[in-house]
């Protein structure tokens, strides 16, 4: 049985260790960016401070993270082993049910991810060339809106 919580500052280290995992199956020319005491830190010290983080988790390993605020969606992973399982569906109910509207970036390569936003009412707004991004990568824009 999947269940989802709020996660607290001790969970970062297993939130980054998803993150880590999922991007760089998901995205392998982009893989080793990030150092995992960098990413450690970066959830700990940038995300957990700035957003509302939520996680999926079954027989108490994380299996899915969600970072989001104001406006906002900051990260959401899935472990590789875990996808198709609904878990980020739930995870991105979770931020529809907190805001009104939600915004997300994504690169244009990541036609999986690409198409799980679009299929859950997400809409590409615009596209640029990546220079904006630390990874250089050709990126998208996503807005979410709830009706009424």
């Amino acid at each position: 049985m999947v269940v989802f919580r709020k996660l607290g500052q001790d969970d970062m280290p297993a939130a980054a260790k998803v993150h880590r995992t999922s991007f760089d199956e998901r995205l392998p020319w982009l893989a080793g960016l990030h150092t995992p005491e960098e990413d450690r830190d970066y959830w700990s010290g940038h995300l957990f401070p700035t957003c509302r983080i939520f996680g999926a988790e079954r027989e108490g390993v994380l299996l899915g993270i969600i970072a989001f605020r104001k406006d906002w969606i900051d990260q959401l992973y899935i472990m590789p082993n875990a996808q198709g399982e609904r878990i980020g569906t739930r995870l991105i109910d979770i931020a529809k049910a907190a805001y009104p509207q939600l915004f997300l970036w994504t690169f244009q390569r990541n036609t999986v991810a690409r198409r799980f936003y679009e299929t859950r009412g997400f809409i590409a707004i615009e596209e640029t060339d990546g220079s904006g991004n630390e990874e250089k990568e050709p990126d998208v824009l996503y807005r979410w809106a709830r009706e009424g």
